[in-house]
């Protein structure tokens, strides 16, 4: 996410009169986007207008991302030019932890950096930056409950929730855990508290994010399908978008898993990654799962929710996949033929253990990501084309080009529609007139 999106500054600064001009771009996950509404939210509190226009900010604020190389690229470049407009610029999000020298680097007279634990003290940053401080770093030892903190919902409809910070992995490629730490789970009163508020003021969509749902509990004694059930009991017409789950950990709950998957305020949407459909790269990557049990992950949701949509990652051309090896991740990708496949090159990410191993040529990489990009446009144009003449409920949550909104059913498929009224965040019965291989389009028939 870059900026705001179309109308956010003038619904926020409608709010209360405030001074302090702020621009900002954000990058990466949901998680990330959380942070930045919590930083907000915050600076909402000190005395701060949000605006879409850099030259009119008296501060920037840079949200970073640092999973992939090219991600890290291009937010080091887009700093850089940022730096040079001379302005108080304020780096947060992961790449602070992940490579903070390439920052002193590409952005020598930063103000100030902030970790994932330290978005509480963006006040803090900005008022250092406000006084002429460069440099300053506000990082913290340990992980705060950030659900606590004020937060300003960028999309009013939708509200993005943090269940947890860090994991409990070690997967050899990433270096997300430099950034986020080993699990923190929140408490789950506070997620459901937060939930009930939310939909109180008009949310419709919950997103629930961490860097690994699946994980959510294990450090405090508790679990995700315990965490879903109490959110499903929460009054209100909304649904729940559950983030991504690695298979080592669904694998201990999927029966009360799948049992509440079925609750009608869920999206029936799984993101599980596989990463590769080889048990020896599996194993070189450090996950803790094989080909068969991701297998039978989908094959028990798809048993109980036929039509769910299916969504998994694969990572190509990973130190020590062989040509054996990337035809059998093709071949799971046929068989289980996943509604969504993201999918990505590899690149060596900084101090992880992937890096020492020895790499794969570079153009070796990049046709095994053309060849399974490929196969991905297929398989989703496939699955999408079964949804052609279906009609049901939608929820709008987000604005398209021109005259076009995009929707979402309860299997979370985006839908666009056409319509020259605003129907953010309404209910619309449409019927899918036509399928692509990333979306559907709709007539709306009341």
């Amino acid at each position: 996410m870059k900026g705001l999106m179309s109308g956010d500054v003038a619904s926020y600064t409608s709010q209360r009169a405030i001074s302090i001009p702020v621009y900002f771009e954000s990058y990466g996950c949901s998680a990330n986007r959380f942070d930045l509404e919590v930083m907000i939210g915050i600076l909402e509190n000190l005395g701060c207008r949000l605006v879409d226009n850099v030259e009119s900010a008296d501060v920037i604020l840079v949200n970073t991302c640092g999973v992939k190389k090219p991600t890290e690229d291009r937010v080091l470049n887009r700093i850089k030019r940022l730096g040079l407009l001379n302005k108080p610029l304020i780096i947060a999000g992961c790449l602070p932890k992940i490579n903070p020298s390439a920052i002193y680097q590409y952005a020598p007279n930063f103000a100030a950096m902030l970790d994932p634990y330290s978005v509480d003290r963006i006040d803090e940053a900005v008022k250092a930056a406000l006084k002429g401080e460069r440099n300053r770093v506000f990082f913290s030892e340990h992980p705060k409950v950030k659900i606590l903190q004020p937060k300003i919902r960028l999309n009013r409809f939708v509200e993005i929730i943090q269940i947890s910070e860090g994991c409990v992995g070690s997967c050899s490629f990433c270096c997300v855990r430099f950034a986020r730490g080993r699990l923190f789970s929140y408490p789950k009163e506070a997620i459901v508290n937060r939930v009930r508020a939310a939909v109180h003021e008009g949310v419709r969509e919950i997103w629930l994010s961490s860097q690994d749902n699946g994980a959510y509990g294990l450090d405090v004694g508790t679990n995700l399908a315990d965490l879903l059930k109490e959110c499903c009991n929460v009054d209100g017409d909304f649904w729940i978008r559950v983030g991504m789950m690695n298979p080592t950990h669904i694998l201990k709950i999927i029966d009360p898993l799948v049992k509440i998957y079925k609750d009608e305020k869920i999206f029936k949407f799984i993101h599980v990654p596989v990463q590769s459909g080889d048990d020896e790269v599996l194993r070189l990557m450090n996950r803790k799962y094989s080909v068969e049990e991701f297998k039978r992950i989908i094959s028990m949701f798809r048993e109980e929710i036929p039509d769910i949509t299916v969504s998994t990652d694969v990572i190509c051309g990973f130190p020590g996949e062989s040509e054996e090896a990337f035809d059998r991740t093709v071949k799971l990708m046929e068989e289980i033929k996943p509604d969504i496949i993201n999918v990505s090159r590899f690149f060596p990410r900084p101090r992880t253990p992937a890096e020492r191993l020895k790499q794969l040529p570079v153009h070796v990489v990049k046709e095994r990501s053309r060849l399974l990009s490929e196969v991905s446009k297929r398989i989703s144009y496939e699955r999408n084309k079964k949804w052609v003449d279906w009609r049901g409920k939608i929820l709008i949550d987000e604005k398209g080009k021109g005259d076009s909104w995009i929707g979402r059913n309860a299997f979370y498929k985006p839908i666009v529609v056409r319509s020259e009224e605003d129907v953010m965040g309404q209910y619309l019965h449409v019927r899918v007139v036509k399928a692509h291989p990333t979306f559907l389009e709709a007539e709306i028939i009341r």
